[in-house]
């Protein structure tokens, strides 16, 4: 029973955070870069060589091609908001 009191305590405290405009201010300020920094990194591990050469063909037809585009920016965007509801959960204490 304390483990239920405790989840629904937690919950509760959670909800409230996310009602108030200054967690949604600070959720941006961490998702967006990370997202940012994620797209970057997963883009040259895919295709650094096609982008050094400035063959942008090469890395539209490896990345987004064909409803590629779907997997590349939604892992993305679901890695960011998750980190960044985790960590802005986190530090507003």
């Amino acid at each position: 029973m304390s483990f239920f009191k405790n989840f629904v305590a937690g919950a509760k405290i959670v909800a409230a955070k996310l009602q108030t405009k200054i967690f949604w201010i600070n959720f941006l300020k961490v998702a967006l870069p990370f997202f940012v920094l994620v797209t970057i990194i997963s883009l040259l591990i895919n295709s650094s060589s096609a982008i050094f050469s400035g063959d942008f063909a090469k890395v539209n037809t490896t990345n987004f091609s064909e409803g590629k585009w779907k997997n590349f920016w939604g892992l993305k965007i679901f890695i960011s908001v998750f980190y960044g509801m985790y960590v802005t959960l986190k530090k507003m204490s």
